[in-house]
């Protein structure tokens, strides 16, 4: 999306320059071990991985040719790695705004899909969060069984792409030599942006980090529009929408005491 020049100011120049990795029919050991290492380096958000972390089982199986690279990446975002590294540090949003970066290249594009993935996660768990994604039509038609998911909203190369998924998706990014627990902040990034779709501006690199607005930042109230579930003792079966206000620190409890009443979250707006 970015011209070579305006790339490498932003510091997206390696994006630009490189193909998806993938495990191509024939394979050598050599090509099953750069899908590992760009595997892992997509999934732990550019995390430094120590050798005692690693998933030796599903490289096993993958260089064996008994599971996909699909499979692989789902290994790794349903292991305790990956909770340890990214659920139980981060507040649920913020969470969903990384499983969005990793697993499907992008950014959130709008509240709906927050609302659904903070709902799936709230109400189903860890697992149908994760699987969402690596089982959605996105996911099958931009990587398929073979392919590493890889940042793709720096170019134009994907149906349903939306042009401000490229704001979106540096503010996640934050300079390529930097990781994804390296940024110093649990809350969401994008959680004012999304809910005002806007897109705020973005400057140049300084040493290595992006520099502008952060979305997450801007609130530490937030607007839940809730479907209540309908009362036991009600002959009609009817369920209502209402609005609560809700600060930060009592986000989390909130969420899971509505998804145990049965309601279901349509979205959440910072006020």
């Amino acid at each position: 999306m970015a011209g070579l020049q305006e790339a490498g100011r932003l510091g997206i120049k390696p994006f630009e320059e490189t193909q998806p990795v993938e495990l191509r029919p024939n394979w050598t050991q050599d090509d099953v071990q750069a899908v590992i290492s760009a595997a892992y380096k997509q999934v732990l958000g550019n995390d430094h991985l120590m050798q005692s972390e690693r998933l030796v089982g599903a490289e096993s199986l993958l260089v064996r040719g008994l599971i996909s690279v699909r499979d692989f990446v789902r290994a790794i975002a349903e292991s305790e790695l990956y909770r340890q590294k990214f659920l139980y540090p981060n507040f649920h949003v913020r969470f969903i705004e990384l499983n969005y970066k990793h697993l499907l290249g992008r950014a959130p594009y709008d509240q709906t899909e927050i609302a659904y993935h903070l709902d799936l996660f709230i109400s189903k768990g860890y697992e149908a969060e994760i699987d969402s994604y690596l089982t959605s039509v996105e996911y099958q038609d931009s990587f398929g069984d073979n392919i590493v998911p890889y940042h793709r909203d720096f170019k134009v190369d994907h149906p349903g792409q939306r042009a401000i998924g490229f704001s979106r998706l540096l503010h996640l990014y934050r300079g390529y030599a930097n990781s994804d627990r390296a940024q110093a902040q649990k809350q969401p990034r994008l959680t004012w942006e999304v809910s005002k779709n806007l897109a705020t501006p973005i400057q140049a690199p300084s040493g290595g980090q992006l520099s502008g607005p952060v979305g997450g930042s801007r609130s530490n109230v937030y607007r839940l529009r809730v479907l209540q579930a309908a009362s036991a003792k009600s002959p009609v079966v009817r369920r209502s929408t209402t609005e609560l206000i809700v600060s930060y620190d009592q986000l989390t409890n909130k969420l899971q005491q509505l998804s145990r009443a049965g309601s279901k979250v349509i979205s959440v707006t910072a006020v």
